[in-house]
């Protein structure tokens, strides 16, 4: 789930918000606090283990999306669009300046380290994906992507243990996210005992 960061642009409304995120500095006291959508995820978490294929799951997680990409305000979001545009153009330096930015004016927006973390993921700097994907978790403790993504960046890492049980805590919630594969038997990050041989 940490590959699917699909979210269509920010409307055209919100150009004047680019600009102005652009053109005036930022600070975290002017940041509201993010919207509280933890009843409608605990709700779409429910839907989303009860889905019986996975282009449902697919659509239940897309909607996951919307509340945890919805920024604190119309700011934010810029930011955070414009950060996401930039990655999505392999502009990956652009993007950690964005989600810098977003994340020095709304320190207590999960999506701003989430965000942070796929690009370092990408760039293969797995420490740093880690850094924030922790910090993502601490305010968002039951966010699956950052959770997913935590697992691949231990993976990444070799750190295996680590990875499996943060692979398994987040299929607990969500078992038809993309990255169930690495459990499946003969997969890197597959319970150990169950005919693999551990070196």
């Amino acid at each position: 789930m940490l590959f699917a960061f699909l979210r269509a642009p920010f409307p055209a409304a919100a150009c004047a918000a680019v600009l102005a995120a652009a053109s005036f500095p930022v600070q975290a006291s002017d940041c509201p606090d993010a919207p509280d959508h933890s009843t409608p995820l605990e709700a779409l978490l429910t839907e989303v283990q009860a889905a019986e294929t996975e282009a449902q799951a697919r659509e239940i997680a897309n909607r996951m999306w919307e509340y945890w990409a919805d920024a604190p305000n119309a700011q934010a979001q810029a930011i955070l669009d414009r950060g996401m545009t930039k990655r999505s153009a392999f502009d990956f330096l652009g993007a950690i300046q964005d989600f810098d930015q977003l994340i020095a004016y709304c320190p207590d927006y999960a999506e701003g380290y989430n965000q942070r973390a796929f690009v370092h993921y990408l760039r293969r700097d797995f420490s740093s994906a880690l850094t924030d994907l922790d910090r993502a978790l601490e305010l968002s403790p039951r966010h699956i992507a950052a959770m997913s993504g935590r697992a691949l960046s231990l993976y990444g890492l070799s750190r295996l243990e680590e990875a499996r049980s943060a692979l398994a805590e987040a299929l607990a919630l969500n078992p038809w996210l993309p990255e169930r594969y690495l459990a499946e038997p003969g997969g890197p990050l597959a319970p150990p005992g169950g005919g693999d041989v551990e070196l």
